[in-house]
């Protein structure tokens, strides 16, 4: 766990369900000991594995604490609301929004929007003397962040613009002086890796649930706060840069008919679109307008409510619409090289490979059925994943069940009673070889000749077929210590293991036990009858013995009662 990075597992919380592999668009989750961890040099902090985790072990790093503090010690620190703001609180006036902001302890309230008006200008006049070619936009930090690591060959098109957030930054510091403190609310995680990456601009990134929880603790309810005025100014157009084409309008507004402007968005849309591209085919500028999350920023990660993304967009272009259109005079853009940062690619070692895929029962090409399950691509993909340490053998579901399966099969063959399951039919699912020597000769020759005997009629199999019947129809465990089958005594228990639908059986032939049983009785019992004679005389004897004595004591006892005691003289 490092909580240092935007996104991070609680590991007491990890199920090992392993969706957030499945899930992640680069696989930058590392499985050890069971447990999923976010490896946040990989990272592009899209946020699918927050939001599809079943039990919210993926977590967002909070800087609340540090907003607060920075309030606390800083009497100058303004508060950058992203455009999206129209979509998460629709209805609500967006003047009373920046006063409960302010009432938190905020100098002021400002737009990043016109941080994106200055984005649009700057980017506008490169785009009128640009070259044939690929241009795409640096506005989303998910995008620029895969691109950068993992799609390093269209590095050198992403416009070399700052976001609108970063630029927002810089117009406030100019207009407030280089000591304000800037705090930004929006419904992203990766504009925390901005702040983290591009010091200097925006200090702090927070999001909406961020806000929404913070206005909770301090009691303040929007709809109530008393107005306040954005500052320096209200924003126009940029506010269209949260919706997909948003920003691609803002450029209609330039004299631009040579550009081509595509918009896509979602991840899958976006690879797809640059997939096999060679940007210098292209025969005239081309700017792609990319945002990661679908349906533009209105459909971020961190939003307090998923709504839908038409009526998010609605809400956008309202809000807008209500807005005044005299725009704010655009502030320089601030201007960054993007450079790659190609991450290290997995290991291509063709040997290496395969002795990996046998190591999870992957011997021949047939064996990799790609299913997906362990969250990767392919097999082949997974051995890579296993050489990098980032995955587990056990995350292969064909595998463990194979696992699973030679270990029952070993202990069913172990087993001294016979056992057997059935399904719903009374057809044979497995059984061992002790229960088809019980069953009798024909079924084990069948067994011989398929081991585990796999679609058998237990009708056709053993006569007792009608207790495993019984079994199925009322769902009660049936069992007797010394039931005979043809010259066999059998110990036998009947059992559900899914109610009408799966019944196991065991059988253990206790006849030679049963056997040796008698014939110790009938001993006992001969040793008994001697035993018995043998005190039966000896209890006659004694008493004819006793008889005599008995009689002489009296005679001696009435001899001496009869005789008078000596005087003394």
């Amino acid at each position: 766990m490092n909580r240092l990075s935007p996104i991070y597992t609680e590991s007491t919380d990890c199920q090992d369900c392993y969706k957030c592999v499945r899930h992640c668009p680069v696989k930058a989750i590392k499985i050890e000991n069971h447990r999923a961890t976010v490896i946040a040099e990989r990272c592009i902090a899209c946020g699918v594995c927050v939001d599809i985790c079943p039990t919210g072990a993926k977590k967002v790093r909070s800087d609340l604490p540090r907003a607060k503090s920075l309030l606390e010690r800083n009497a100058n620190v303004i508060a950058s609301i992203a455009p999206s703001y129209a979509s998460e609180w629709p209805g609500l006036n967006p003047q009373a929004l920046a006063g409960a902001i302010k009432q938190l302890g905020f100098h002021a309230v400002s737009e990043t929007a016109l941080g994106a008006e200055a984005v649009t200008h700057a980017l506008a006049a490169s785009l009128k003397h640009a070259p044939p070619g690929l241009h795409i936009s640096t506005a989303c930090p998910v995008v620029v962040g895969h691109i950068r690591k993992y799609m390093p060959q269209f590095a050198p098109n992403l416009t070399p613009i700052l976001s609108p957030m970063q630029t927002h930054a810089q117009l406030l510091k100019q207009h407030y002086g280089p000591d304000c403190r800037i705090v930004f609310f929006g419904p992203c995680i990766a504009k925390k890796c901005e702040c983290d990456e591009q010091p200097g601009y925006t200090d702090l990134a927070l999001t909406f649930r961020d806000l929404t929880q913070w206005l909770a603790e301090e009691n303040i309810d929007p709809a109530a706060a008393q107005p306040a005025a954005f500052e320096p100014a209200d924003a126009a157009r940029g506010a269209l840069y949260p919706i997909i084409g948003g920003m691609s309008k803002t450029l209609e507004d330039y004299a631009l008919p040579q550009v081509e402007l595509l918009a896509a968005s979602g991840m899958d849309a976006i690879l797809q679109t640059l997939e096999n591209l060679d940007p210098t085919t292209l025969e005239a500028p081309v700017f792609l307008e990319a945002l990661a999350c679908p349906g533009g920023c209105i459909g971020g990660p961190q939003i307090n409510d998923r709504k839908p993304i038409l009526a998010g967009e609605l809400a956008v272009r309202k809000a807008v619409r209500a807005k005044r259109q005299e725009e704010y005079p655009p502030a320089d853009a601030v201007t960054f090289a993007f450079t790659a940062q190609p991450q290290q690619d997995e290991s291509q070692d063709e040997g290496l490979i395969r002795q990996t895929l046998q190591r999870v029962g992957k011997y021949k090409p047939e064996d990799e059925l790609n299913c997906g399950g362990c969250g990767y691509e392919s097999c082949r993909h997974f051995a890579q994943a296993l050489l990098s340490h980032k995955a587990e053998p056990d995350m292969c579901l064909s595998f463990l069940r194979k696992q699973t399966q030679k270990k029952a099969n070993a202990l069913l063959r172990c087993m001294p009673s016979g056992v057997v399951i059935v399904d719903e039919r009374l057809h044979i699912i497995e059984c061992n070889e002790n229960f088809a020597r019980i069953a009798g000769p024909d079924a084990a020759l069948a067994y011989t000749a398929r081991p585990g005997m796999e679609g058998a009629d237990l009708r056709k199999t053993i006569s007792i077929h009608p207790l495993f019947q019984r079994v199925l129809d009322d769902g009660q465990e049936y069992r007797s210590e010394a039931l005979r089958m043809n010259d066999l005594l059998l110990h036998v228990t009947v059992f559900p293991i899914e109610a009408g639908k799966t019944v196991g059986g065991i059988l253990l032939d206790v006849t030679q036990t049963e056997n040796r049983r008698e014939l110790i009785a009938q001993k006992a019992r001969a040793v008994i009858e001697k035993n018995m004679a043998t005190v039966q005389e000896i209890a006659c004897q004694l008493g004819e013995h006793m008889a005599d004595t008995e009689i002489l004591l009296r005679s001696i006892a009435e001899d001496y009662a009869d005789t008078p005691p000596p005087e003394y003289e």
